[in-house]
């Protein structure tokens, strides 16, 4: 199997398994710690403005960035995989 070549005509380098690792474990932190931060700042806003369901509000707000960087993050992913993916010709 040959090397696959970049579009200027130089071998791809070789991927280093620690950076993929590194790269999609943060996926698995990033969505829990999203959701406690929106959950503990809706916490906080409840005990500061006496109310009782702001607490749900920073958790689906939570949820919402959290989902939305993940996305992020895999579409990232996924462009930089591509592109040194060989051409179909």
């Amino acid at each position: 199997m040959p090397l696959r070549e970049t579009p200027s005509g130089k071998p791809a380098p070789k991927k280093d398994p620690f950076v993929s690792l590194a790269r999609y474990s943060e996926i698995g932190f990033i969505l829990p710690s999203a959701v406690l931060l929106g959950f503990f700042l809706g916490k906080l806003l409840d005990y500061w403005l006496h109310t009782k369901w702001l607490y749900l509000v920073g958790l689906l707000f939570g949820a919402v960035v959290g989902f939305w960087q993940v996305i992020r993050m895999a579409i990232g992913a996924f462009g930089k995989d591509s592109d040194s993916s060989p051409p179909n010709d």
